[in-house]
């Protein structure tokens, strides 16, 4: 009896263990979001990209999933990176940030993880609602990438809208 209850207890130990092991912690509920989103403009403004703001919170399982979707794509990594500067704003009941979130316009109605694009002066350009990124039980790498593109300094450029 004793033997089976130690195997018990381990099992529990080492699986919650690598629970944790396992919990992608992007967002940061001590960070300050709006000390995150000077910092990210700044540094858009600097290098002539546009701000991507991912909202959600480390217990939101979307939230990872699309996080781990993106950067595990070559593809879409790179669009991110070159085009994007990336911030992860944590919206959580330990911190939701309500200031930010008044801000840009209460993009939390959405749900999470949801998506914001801001200019390198700080203007809101776009909120996107993941829901529309989705495929299935993911994501839709071409439904992304859409996202990503039409949105890039690029794209926004007067000259190639003509």
């Amino acid at each position: 009896m004793n033997k089976k209850l130690i195997v018990i207890v381990l099992m529990l130990v080492f699986g919650n263990f690598l629970m944790a092991q396992d919990n992608k912690n992007i967002y940061d509920s001590e960070k300050d979001a709006k000390l995150q989103l000077e910092e990210a403009i700044k540094t858009a403004n600097a290098e002539g990209k546009q701000v991507l703001i991912q909202i959600g919170n480390n217990n939101c399982p979307w939230c990872i999933k699309v996080h781990e979707f993106y950067t595990a794509d070559a593809e879409l990594d790179s669009i991110i990176n070159e085009n994007y500067v990336l911030v992860f704003i944590n919206c959580s009941k330990e911190n939701r940030n309500l200031e930010v979130m008044q801000t840009l316009d209460m993009p939390q109605r959405f749900g999470f993880p949801v998506f914001v694009v801001l200019d390198s002066t700080g203007k809101r350009l776009h909120t996107q609602d993941s829901l529309y990124l989705e495929s299935k039980k993911s994501y839709n790498k071409d439904y992304i990438k859409r996202f990503l593109q039409a949105w890039t300094v690029k794209a926004l450029a007067p000259e190639n809208n003509k």
